[in-house]
């Protein structure tokens, strides 16, 4: 596989009329609707988290929740939810466990900016764990100019959605700038980095045998 910075959105374009589902790493799969289409509501026993990457959609529910690129939503346990694209559209949706630990700020049933969750702090990283789960972990990362993260090896396949402002992504001995909007993949036990270009906000979505 060659190793770059992506996009999923570019990379799972809608097709007119369709929607379109495909796996993206274990427990993570990319959705495309085209404009006027949707996945009518369904009831899940555990909650799924949405990620939407680009357009504009509606959460279908009690309460109809507008959904837009940068947005985040928890689905609620056992009330059918759906999702229409009022746009062409991507979201990324990840499957939680029975034993998920969901941070408070979190609420089922909400549509949350998720770059906004975590704040920048003058010469620092903020970090903020948003689920842990024996086998899934996602994490909001806050790194002020000038910050970054020294080489270290992640226990699992790893996803980074680059939220915010532009960084660097050092990985297997290159760099591979990443701007908000972009993705980047690395395999269990890669050696990577990070370093913050400016301001950059990440979430990190991550995998766990």
């Amino acid at each position: 596989m060659k190793i770059r910075t992506f996009s999923l959105a570019k990379e799972n374009p809608p097709i007119p009329g369709c929607t379109v589902s495909g796996e993206v790493m274990r427990n993570a799969f990319v959705f495309s609707l085209a404009k006027g289409t949707d996945i009518s509501p369904e009831s899940y026993p555990v909650g799924r988290l949405w990620l939407a990457t680009q357009g504009e959609m509606t959460v279908l529910t009690e309460e109809n929740r507008p959904f837009h690129a940068g947005d985040l939503y928890v689905t609620p346990v056992g009330i059918p939810v759906g999702i229409q694209a009022d746009s062409d559209s991507v979201y990324t949706e990840i499957l939680l466990g029975k034993e998920t630990n969901m941070n408070p700020i979190l609420k089922d049933g909400e549509v949350f900016a998720l770059k906004d969750l975590t704040p920048y702090q003058e010469g620092k990283i903020v970090n903020m764990d948003l689920i842990r789960d024996p086998k899934l972990k996602l994490v909001v990362m806050a790194f002020d100019e000038g910050t970054g993260l020294t080489e270290h090896a992640a226990p699992g396949e790893a996803l980074i959605f680059a939220l915010d402002g532009k960084g660097v992504i050092g990985y297997e001995g290159k760099e591979y700038p990443i701007k908000a909007g972009e993705n980047f993949k690395f395999a269990k036990n890669g050696a990577h980095y990070v370093k913050a270009d400016g301001r950059f906000k990440m979430a990190l979505l991550l995998t766990l045998d």
